[in-house]
């Protein structure tokens, strides 16, 4: 069967789009990505038929009011100025994805999965065929076993399932350029259009948690639509091998630790490399120090420090005595993949979910948020997680769970499944 697949946002949101992609091909499936231009990376590698769309949102990242939001996680009234403001300047870019999403459409599949950014109900509404809601984070489904994580603050056990409207609410802020995109698509107005959870009949839509279950709660009440299958993992693409400079520092001497923020940026990134560069020497390790879109930056580099090009997850971290990040999704699972004790140090949105999530396990000390980073905190942590051998064992552990979940390979096999799936 043809399947589309339709994403947006920074490489970490849309990497796991990718491997999913590549699992349906592997088992003899024609996967079509659409994702932002600026990601084809991702999928020329691996042969994946790549659909580019407008870069929409991701052209903002370098704006002061963006790093400023990314800081403070939209704290305080200033971060719900910034927040509004972000908003209303994300509303016309993503209505230029949706144009460009109209565009591949036309080209027909047998089944859409979407992110929930993504219009995916109202294409595979328009080409007759399911819609499947494929997410990142635990922050659509409601549950009683936890708050949603998109919300930065405390609440009583019993408000856990109605913290998830305000997302939902969220979301509706878009209604209007979804309705511009239903007439594109000829589709009509109809009750329940722009519920993420609903098929158009009203029944559930199949929903994808590209996460792992072993890193949540265990008192979880999904219901039998939801179906948490594992992290999607991409591999390194064939051939690839590190670069001689980064094997050489990789053989010189012990496992170093992993720094990398991802695409994250805040205000100060000078700040961050100081406190960085800071916390390594205090820690007496070395370090493999990736500087990402501008979160960290480093006046002088440090003799027992090696910047970073770019490296595979799946190969780089297994060498790692540790790995210290910014919580995204992605890499939280990459790491735990790879057995290794964590450090997070979370900026926005889901990343404080992760972060006190990996402590609850085991596998990571005490999140250090970004807004509080300091040199000699951060070294703690770090010397904490390469060299304590009781978070080291459950790092083990948990990595051989993550691995044995076979997450896409899971999500495949519920695809392959679905009432009206055509084999195409």
């Amino acid at each position: 069967m043809k399947v589309l697949i339709l994403t947006h946002g920074t490489r970490g949101d849309v990497q796991p789009y990718a491997a999913l992609a590549l699992a349906l091909d592997r088992a003899g499936h024609q996967a079509v990505l659409a994702a932002p231009s600026a990601m084809a990376s991702l999928a020329e590698p691996h042969g994946i038929a790549f659909a580019p769309l407008h870069d929409g949102p991701n052209t903002l990242l370098d704006d002061p009011d963006i790093r400023q939001a990314v800081e403070t996680n939209y704290r305080g009234l200033r971060g719900k100025k910034v927040a509004l403001q972000v908003m209303r300047r994300t509303k016309p870019l993503m209505a230029e994805v949706f144009a460009n999403v109209a565009r591949v459409a036309e080209q027909g599949a047998d089944l859409v999965v979407h992110a929930p950014s993504m219009p995916g109900g109202h294409v595979a509404e328009r080409l007759g065929v399911p819609a499947v809601l494929a997410a990142l984070q635990p922050v659509w489904v409601p549950t009683a076993a936890f708050r949603n994580p998109m919300l930065p603050l405390p609440l009583p056990k019993a408000l856990n399932r109605a913290s998830y409207l305000p997302v939902k609410l969220m979301l509706r802020s878009f209604a209007g350029i979804s309705d511009d995109l239903r007439r594109r698509l000829d589709l009509p107005r109809r009750r329940g259009r722009h519920d993420l959870l609903r098929r158009p009949d009203g029944g559930p839509a199949t929903v994808l948690h590209g996460f792992s279950r072993h890193l949540l709660p265990r008192e979880l009440d999904y219901p039998a639509w939801v179906h948490t299958t594992g992290f999607w993992f991409l591999p390194a693409p064939p051939g690839w091998t590190p670069s001689p400079e980064l094997a050489a520092f990789l053989a010189e001497g012990p496992p170093p630790v992993y720094v990398g923020f991802g695409s994250m940026a805040g205000t100060d990134p000078q700040r961050v490399g100081r406190v960085v560069a800071e916390a390594v020497r205090l820690a007496g390790v070395r370090a493999v120090l990736a500087s990402g879109w501008g979160g960290m930056r480093l006046d002088r580099l440090p003799d027992d420090v090696f910047l970073l090009d770019q490296a595979p997850h799946d190969w780089l971290f297994p060498r790692m005595a540790a790995i210290v990040h910014h919580g995204g999704s992605g890499t939280t699972g990459a790491a735990l993949a790879a057995g290794r004790p964590q450090v997070i140090c979370p900026f926005v949105a889901d990343q404080p979910f992760w972060a006190a999530r990996a402590h609850a396990i085991g596998v990571a000390p005490p999140p250090q948020p970004q807004r509080r980073l300091a040199a000699d905190g951060l070294a703690a942590a770090i010397r904490q997680a390469a060299t304590d051998q009781a978070m080291a064992a459950a790092a083990t552990e948990t990595g051989r769970r993550v691995h044995a979940e076979d997450g896409t390979g899971r999500a495949v096999e519920i695809l392959q499944s679905l009432p009206g799936a055509s084999p195409g």
